[in-house]
């Protein structure tokens, strides 16, 4: 979830000011994007991910990161995901090790507040991250992953929306399936 600021900076102000916030901000060509708070289902769903994904992968060839990880899109362009995961040879924008460069996939739970951005904005943001595979997006409050992985051509979606779907990714060598991505968690069906 984002809540919109007023405030602008530079980007090396902004990752000094960063750095000494309590809370997650999001910036996008010289705006602040301020990350509420997601709630419990958002939360759960995010860790059903991580969980069935590490089960899953071979972690001797993959590193997962939380919603703590910035990735850099470009320049002006500072993101965080909801889970991003990149191959063990991670390159980050310094030593801090704050700010990711080449994420392999990564991950996007919608709320109400936040599925225009992570549908329409963050899309394109992704996109422009040649490292990234594959942009899965999971609705909170409905049984539906959409995901987006790269060819040639551009992004190729598929939309997962029944509890039987299995979501095919190969930039893991693996496959989800959206009963573990929804395990445990009320929700409406479709």
């Amino acid at each position: 979830m984002a809540v919109q600021t007023e405030r602008t900076m530079t980007v090396a102000e902004y990752l000094e000011w960063e750095e000494r916030q309590e809370i997650r901000h999001e910036f996008i060509d010289g705006e602040i994007i301020e990350m509420s708070g997601g709630s419990g289902k958002h939360s759960k769903i995010a860790m059903n991910i991580a969980l069935a994904l590490g089960s899953l992968v071979n972690l001797l060839n993959f590193v997962f990161h939380s919603s703590n990880m910035r990735i850099r899109i470009r320049e002006h362009r500072y993101v965080y995901p909801d889970l991003c995961i990149v191959g063990h040879d991670e390159i980050y924008e310094d030593e801090s090790e704050l700010t990711l460069l080449n994420p392999v996939f990564v991950v996007e739970v919608t709320s109400s507040s936040s599925a225009m951005r992570d549908r329409v904005d963050k899309l394109g943001y992704y996109g422009e991250v040649p490292s990234i595979k594959g942009y899965l997006i999971v609705d909170q409050d409905r049984p539906r992953a959409d995901l987006y992985t790269r060819s040639q051509e551009g992004w190729h979606l598929q939309i997962f929306n029944n509890a039987e779907a299995v979501i095919p990714l190969p930039m893991l060598d693996c496959e989800l399936s959206l009963a573990q991505v929804y395990r445990g968690i009320e929700i409406a069906e479709a």
